[in-house]
């Protein structure tokens, strides 16, 4: 069994990556399960010393677009890869400050990573990694107030706007037979450790993780912001599972929902002054922003996962049990 994830040097696709070479094998589509002999990790920068480390794993560094344009001395994806992960993108605040950025890393890149995998004629399955950002509100047309997996994407933003393409050109390529298509909708994944990004739900992780670390954090939005969340672990599960899913346990080609827990950031806030006491939780300074409020605000906060309850998949318990989780991996230095 051959995996290619794209950014895979990143948070996610490094931890998916760990999480798939500890299994040691995986059930592609229904299928007996099979060895991981090579996961090919492609990313801009090289991935971490543990991976890097392991003899199973191959990594090309690069710009993702340039790789896809010379691949025949480095191909980014071979006949012998049975499933990629396509993680890389650039995130909702890039996107929205510099469009052609967003259109280059999340248009170009998926229609060249289709194509790619188009030209192989093995038909390898494809998990595209989209987001809850293809829905948004407007005055013109409110959301409804429960996201299902059959609700038209609406999308505010650049970010939204070039996921939901991704979607359809997935939709497209596998209805043709060229790819097993399998597009998934990632909620805001908190907590997630390292440096903040230019996402604008960054905060999400940030006003958590900083303050543990006993650093001072923004929090952009009101204390009423309400948010749809995804534990890192439950995420990298539901990508995984994905993959291993039969044709007929996934169904249609458009995509499923991944399970939430619906928070607000004054709850979140209360939890880490459960989990760590209220002098961390006083690093939190409210300060609003109106650019990145008026994105957050515009995403949908109760989403129905119909499709992936029917996979197994489950939204995590409540935030402290994420705090926990977090703190678990990243245990706060005394």
């Amino acid at each position: 069994m051959n995996i290619v994830i794209t950014g895979g040097a990143g948070f996610l696709g490094a931890r998916l990556a760990r999480a798939l070479l500890a299994r040691g094998q995986l059930a592609l589509a229904g299928a007996p399960a099979q060895p991981i002999a090579c996961i090919t990790l492609v990313d801009q920068i090289a991935p971490p010393a543990d991976l890097a480390a392991d003899p199973r794993v191959r990594a090309l560094v690069g710009d993702l677009n340039a790789l896809l344009a010379t691949g025949a001395t480095q191909p980014v994806v071979r006949a012998q890869d049975h499933v990629v992960f396509h993680l890389a993108a650039a995130v909702s605040g890039e996107c929205e400050a510099d469009f052609d950025l967003g259109m280059r890393s999340n248009l170009d890149t998926i229609r060249g990573l289709l194509q790619a995998c188009r030209n192989l004629k093995t038909a390898p399955t494809v998990v595209f990694a989209s987001s809850l950002a293809v829905f948004g509100n407007s005055p013109e047309q409110p959301m409804p107030e429960v996201i299902t997996d059959t609700t038209l994407p609406t999308p505010q933003n650049s970010y939204g706007i070039q996921k939901f393409i991704g979607e359809q050109l997935m939709a497209d390529y596998g209805r043709k037979g060229f790819v097993r298509a399998r597009n998934v909708r990632l909620m805001t994944v908190s907590v997630r450790p390292g440096k903040p990004n230019g996402a604008a739900s960054s905060f999400f992780s940030g006003m958590i993780r900083e303050p543990l670390a006993g650093v001072r954090a923004v929090c952009p939005v009101p204390p009423d912001t309400a948010v749809a969340l995804l534990s890192p672990s439950r995420t990298v599960t539901g990508l995984i599972r994905s993959a291993e899913a039969s044709d007929a346990e996934w169904g249609a080609r458009t995509a499923i929902n991944f399970p939430a827990l619906t928070t607000t950031v004054a709850e979140m806030a209360k939890a880490l002054e459960k989990a760590a006491g209220a002098q961390v939780a006083s690093l939190i300074d409210w300060t609003p922003d109106p650019v990145i409020s008026k994105i957050v605000l515009s995403w949908p906060v109760r989403v129905s996962a119909d499709r992936a309850k029917g996979l197994g998949l489950l939204p995590d318990a409540d935030f402290a049990s994420i705090i926990d989780e977090y703190l678990s991996e990243n245990p706060r230095k005394t």
